[in-house]
């Protein structure tokens, strides 16, 4: 039985409200199959039904069905050239400045952990001196739990990642792959929704949030913004998906050109230097 319209709607604006997440006019077939295993797995023969308890349920279900119609797609060094950005100017430009503290990444957008590995890879390979504090976080609690783990398919290794770097950093899991523990003990993930206020946060000094902000309405993405203004360090970098700009939306971020990628920084308060 196919979800009737007003029982979309409601999923729709759950959604929203609760993640910031935007799903457009006509998303019907897809609400109905990302939620299909989530039914079955509650023991319901139809989506329909787990909307009717959805609508009576409780706060863990509204959890597990805003989960289940997030995005998680991602890949080792995805769209590599922000990770050369990194490489050549943007962390060299860090440990220039940062005095003895280290150097802090966060992934808001981690999914499975594929960029914060990718990240951890990166500071391990080319900045083997520098301490580095790399921070992954997400909506689901089910991807965290894999990105912890740090257990990859092979299907998973093979999506950019180079072979070098599976036999340095990785070690045979079952019919898998699993990141070693001198990477895995680099990176911590936490539960964050970035539609609510965020606490306990440090300052960060590059913040990597990709391929998010395009699943936002206007004033989910200028309140996330100005969140980030507030938890990126001075000269701190920020860098978005290819489609994804601050323009329009807050004209306290410069745009960057760094080789073939865009990052974002503040910019400086008039009458006090760049």
């Amino acid at each position: 039985m196919s979800l009737v319209q007003n029982d979309v709607d409601y999923v729709r604006r759950l959604v929203l409200e609760h993640s910031a997440l935007v799903l457009g006019e006509g998303k019907g077939y897809l609400v109905e199959a990302r939620l299909a295993r989530l039914a079955e797995r509650e023991g319901l023969t139809t989506v329909t039904q787990l909307v009717h308890r959805l609508r009576c349920g409780t706060a863990a279900l509204r959890d597990d069905v805003i989960e289940a119609m997030t995005t998680n797609e991602t890949s080792f060094f995805r769209d590599i050239h922000p990770f050369e950005a990194l490489r050549t100017v943007v962390i060299p430009e860090v440990l220039r400045a940062r005095g003895a503290r280290p150097v802090r990444i966060w992934s808001a957008a981690a999914s499975t952990g594929q960029e914060a590995y990718s990240l951890a890879m990166l500071m391990a390979d080319h900045f083997p001196g520098a301490t580095a504090s790399i921070l992954g976080t997400d909506l689901s609690r089910d991807v965290l739990a894999r990105a912890a783990h740090g257990t990859f398919s092979q299907l998973e290794v093979n999506r950019g990642l180079p072979a070098a770097l599976l036999v340095r950093h990785f070690e045979r899991d079952g019919a898998g792959w699993r990141i070693k523990q001198p990477l895995r003990s680099r990176v911590s993930f936490r539960q964050l929704n970035l539609a609510r206020p965020w606490s306990g946060l440090p300052l960060m000094d590059v913040v990597l949030l990709r391929n998010v902000l395009i699943y936002f309405d206007t004033a989910a993405k200028i309140a996330v913004l100005g969140q980030l203004a507030r938890v990126l360090a001075p000269g701190g970098s920020l860098f978005l998906g290819g489609a994804e700009t601050t323009y329009g939306l807050d004209d306290r971020w410069e745009r960057q050109q760094v080789g073939r990628t865009a990052m974002y920084r503040l910019a400086a308060p008039r009458g006090e230097p760049s």
